[in-house]
């Protein structure tokens, strides 16, 4: 167990450098020139020079780069251009947001995606097994952006029961907070729960086929906790792993729900800096978001040691 997971924890710090490296270069190929943006119409030559100077933008690549993984290390993501705010300011701001959309998002995923994954596994070639695939098939063709301004319409406009946009935090008012972001959490979850549905069916119908199972039920076991403590149990082995990586996704890829529904998140956030040319945020919001994405996938070494008995000895 000690060396596994030691391999995977030495592998986080390169990993994290050569993400770094990647948001930092890549940045560099969004079209136009952040100092004439900056400028404003006049664009007088001595101020894009200063403004240039200012941002380090008349200094070499590599250190450029140098510059700000320093100030990075030190926790210091630079400043917006536009707004002039402390990025690390606007990504404590932001970050909530997104992280309570995507939680309710993985909930709903999970609460929907294994329950039909493990029916459909028990109930193979019945109706309910035709009823969870054709169900996930739906989830994975629906585009989020078309779901969301379906519901919009269905439940906001016609029925009346959720407000259609806004936010509310969590710390004024729950309730309100939940109505405002259960919407875009169930479009965000629809999409995942599909992808967790065909994933436990075939890990469920796999582990049903093992020795274990038959043993279990020859020793006259009753089928409910068969399936739920003996195959269950060890399907959910690559379903874990699957489910960190689709959390970093909700994370990273909330970008068109916000928007649809005016979620002040993370998504929002990259997309007006982004046309703003605003590259502190940019590079301090994919920086962040890759990093939480590899510490969820170290998470997800960690539980997949702790429900893997045999990888506990390694």
């Amino acid at each position: 167990m000690r060396g596994h997971l030691g391999v995977r924890f030495a592998q986080v710090i390169p990993t994290l450098l050569l993400v770094s490296i990647l948001v930092f270069c890549l940045q560099q190929l969004m079209p136009g020139d952040p100092a004439l943006v900056l400028a404003g119409e006049e664009r007088d030559p001595l101020v894009l020079e200063q403004i240039r100077r200012e941002l380090k933008l008349d200094q070499p690549l590599v250190m450029q780069y140098l510059y700000w993984i320093t100030n990075v290390l030190q926790g210091d993501l630079g400043f917006s251009w536009r707004i002039r705010q402390p990025v690390t300011e606007l990504v404590a701001t932001k970050l909530p947001v997104t992280l309570q959309l995507a939680s309710m998002a993985f909930v709903i995923a999970v609460c929907i995606g294994v329950p039909m994954g493990v029916l459909s596994a028990v109930k193979k070639n019945t109706f309910w097994d035709y009823l969870a695939n054709g169900i996930g098939l739906a989830g994975l063709s629906t585009p989020n952006f078309w779901l969301g301004i379906m519901l919009i319409l269905l439940v906001s406009v016609h029925l009346g029961w959720l407000p259609p946009s806004g936010y509310v935090p969590l710390s004024e008012d729950w309730r309100q907070s939940l109505a405002t972001t259960i919407m875009p959490a169930f479009v965000l979850g629809n999409a995942i729960s599909a992808v967790l549905m065909r994933h436990t069916r075939s890990a469920m119908l796999t582990a049903l086929q093992q020795d274990y199972v038959r043993t279990a039920r020859a020793k006259g076991l009753p089928e409910s906790l068969v399936v739920i403590k003996h195959a269950l149990r060890n399907a959910l082995v690559p379903v874990v792993t699957l489910g960190a990586l689709e959390l970093g996704t909700l994370l990273s890829g909330a970008v068109l729900t916000e928007q649809v529904f005016s979620i002040p998140g993370f998504g929002k956030m990259i997309v007006d800096a982004v046309f703003n040319r605003d590259y502190p945020v940019v590079q301090g919001v994919v920086l962040v978001t890759a990093t939480v994405y590899v510490m969820l996938n170290l998470f997800a070494d960690i539980l997949y040691v702790m429900i893997n008995p045999r990888l506990r000895g390694a």
